[in-house]
């Protein structure tokens, strides 16, 4: 078998999609499992959909997601050149061999012409009229025009489309790797254009012919393309490529999150939730839509969950680095309906890689969201708060937003705690506390710890009856990770300006 090579091949029409993130992951699982190549191909020949820096971003989105080309524009190879826009010669030259082996003909129709072929069609019924066998003979194509007239509008420079010479009865099949036998009778296929009137290729004619020339093996693609899959079957046939056809694998659909219908931008809009993995810029509009980057997910964690939406591991094992994707993944185990894109388990995958991340490595962040709220701090205080917060939180944003009582003194008290903790005991014991604290020599979680125990022992009280009403005077709410590590952090003379000023607003609220 020849050495695996597959492709993604993206239009640089906007953003990209999280379901073109997914499709690119299981292309890139796929090569990496099979030691074959991956190649980034950008299809712009569509150049009236065009839009400024997509195309950065799609190389932006793919680095920071850890999925890297083999080959592509920026990285070469031995098949460019990898942008179709700088491949025009290979396509015109490959739809003139149609032309003359009889498998396509020049079609000259005017818009007002293919408009009143449509109308025609549909007074007589017809509810989704095309350009076919039925129509093609009533039409201004070389099929019905003399060779003198093709050549002297060719040769004028009358404007022409070139389309495909689809039979008229013949059961076109090919064997999807995740769909099985897939036939579709050629009575259903249009005639496609392959080379459009400004003289660029279609994506029909472009796919089929850069997929050949690049050696591509495997073409895994969104279920959207399915439908035009025969079509290209019949190209590599008519192309006398059939034997080295690639075999197709047409991925689900990703679902909105009830299920109901396909993931859109639209649909997440109104959820409010990403769908992009960059912040992107509309550069018509100017309207931003937000990134999974910018929301907070790490690249690791949404490619794991991504990875799951469609493929099956076979096993309860849920948390896959990307090491162990490529090492489990398998095109077989990519199920046929669509995926529900469930966004509180993606939540859940950026917790759990986020609790495992190195709390040097979150302080980096950290401290540049601390100097955004204009706070100072240490980088072994950021470090050893995203160490007490990182099992607490989703997003490494929220590490402040949970712990906003590192750098500020409660100016307010959580009224239900209040109500049911700040008692005499409470008021006892820690303004016993204070004190024991103002003697330390060394202030650490032992000596804290020890300080504690020797005012609940002298006023024979239990640890648990006050805990909440110590958290409260330094945090000021009621849960949070271990107190005695928090005030360890805070140092002994802010815990005990904290301890005081509590006592001071608190006293009297509970008893």
């Amino acid at each position: 078998m020849n050495r695996i090579r597959v492709r993604f091949a993206p239009s640089p029409t906007g953003a990209l999609h999280i379901g073109g993130v997914r499709t690119v992951l299981y292309n890139y699982l796929f090569a990496k499992k099979h030691k074959g190549v991956f190649i980034l191909r950008i299809e712009d020949t569509d150049q009236s959909r065009f839009v400024e820096g997509a195309e950065q971003y799609i190389r932006e989105s793919l680095n920071w997601l850890g999925i890297i080309p083999d080959e592509g524009i920026e990285e070469g190879g031995a098949f460019g050149p990898y942008k179709q826009s700088e491949r025009k010669d290979h396509y015109i030259k490959y739809a003139l061999q149609l032309i003359d082996d009889g498998k396509a003909y020049y079609a000259f129709d005017t818009p007002e012409e293919l408009e009143a072929m449509r109308q025609r069609m549909k007074e007589t019924g017809e509810a989704n009229p095309v350009y076919n066998f039925a129509t093609r003979g009533e039409m201004k194509n070389s099929l019905t025009l003399s060779g003198e007239d093709v050549q002297a509008r060719l040769s004028s420079g009358f404007p022409y489309v070139i389309r495909l010479l689809v039979p008229s009865d013949e059961e076109v099949q090919l064997v999807d790797i995740v769909r099985g036998e897939v036939r579709v009778h050629s009575s259903n296929i249009d005639d496609k254009i392959l080379v459009k009137s400004d003289g660029l290729p279609t994506y029909h004619l472009a796919n089929v012919v850069d997929d050949h020339l690049m050696e591509i093996t495997h073409v895994i693609r969104g279920e959207e393309w399915l439908p035009s899959a025969p079509l290209h079957v019949l190209l590599y046939r008519f192309l006398g490529w059939e034997d080295d056809m690639p075999r197709f694998a047409h991925l689900p659909l990703l679902l909105k999150p009830d299920g109901n219908g396909k993931l859109s931008k639209r649909s997440a809009d109104k959820l409010g939730i990403p769908i992009f993995p960059l912040d992107w810029t509309d550069p018509k509009t100017a309207e931003v839509s937000k990134g999974f980057r910018e929301e907070g997910y790490l690249p690791e964690a949404l490619v794991n969950f991504l990875a799951l939406l469609g493929w099956n591991p076979g096993t309860e094992r849920e948390l896959f680095d990307m090491e162990a994707l490529i090492s489990e993944f398998s095109l077989e185990k990519i199920g046929k309906s669509g995926a529900r894109f469930d966004i509180e388990k993606a939540k859940w995958f950026n917790q759990q890689y986020l609790k495992e991340k190195e709390n040097t490595e979150l302080a980096g962040d950290f401290l540049t969201d601390i100097q955004n709220a204009g706070f100072k701090c240490s980088g072994e205080k950021a470090e050893a708060i995203c160490g007490l917060l990182k099992e607490r939180v989703i997003f490494p944003k929220e590490i402040l937003e949970q712990g906003i009582y590192f750098f500020e003194p409660p100016t307010s008290y959580d009224e239900k705690v209040v109500r049911k903790k700040w008692n005499d005991e409470a008021i006892t014991v820690l303004s016993g506390f204070v004190q024991e604290l103002g003697e330390l020599d060394n202030f650490n979680r032992e000596t804290v710890v020890e300080a504690l125990n020797r005012i609940l022992e002298k006023e024979n009280i239990k640890m648990g009856r006050i805990m909440q009403a110590l958290r409260l005077a330094v945090t000021g709410v009621g849960s949070g990770p271990d107190l005695m590590e928090i005030m360890v952090v805070l140092g002994r003379e802010e815990v005990i300006e904290r301890i005081n000023n509590a006592l001071t607003k608190i006293e009297g609220h509970g008893q």
